[in-house]
């Protein structure tokens, strides 16, 4: 089967925001790819505010979360890959879910700092650390 948490998180998103309410989702910042003003994270986690009226740009697909912010009076881009959303829920009344742990997300369960550790102690690892480029053919 396939994994619930986009279906589940698009659900609860638009629940809440159609009862007139302000989402929140919980985040493990610790994860892999989780892009977070990191200076707004307490123990491994931040709780953000993803209100339409608070975030431009806005878009939830089937593998992450993204949005424009602003945080201190400072735009920043936010990406949260699904497998580190814990739970959404409204600020006003607390309505909303954690999610269940899935065996699909299993492989992102290492904090980010022991996959580098991972890839240093092991060079085979795929991937350089450097970002792709394009390049022209003719």
């Amino acid at each position: 089967m396939l994994v619930q948490r986009p279906y589940l998180m698009r659900a609860f998103y638009n629940w809440i925001v159609d009862s007139e309410c302000t989402p929140h989702v919980i985040v493990d910042a610790t994860k892999p790819h989780v892009d977070v003003p990191q200076q707004f994270v307490e123990n491994g986690k931040i709780v953000l505010n993803i209100a339409p009226s608070s975030v431009i740009a806005f878009s939830l697909d089937d593998e992450a979360l993204s949005f424009n912010a602003r945080f201190s009076g400072q735009p920043m881009q936010v990406y949260v890959p699904l497998y580190a959303i814990e739970g959404i829920y409204a600020r006003e009344n607390g309505a909303g879910t954690i999610f269940p742990e899935e065996p699909a997300y299993e492989k992102f369960d290492m904090p980010l700092q022991s996959v580098e550790d991972n890839k240093e102690a092991n060079p085979s690892t795929k991937g350089s650390g450097k970002k792709p480029t394009l390049t022209v053919v003719k």
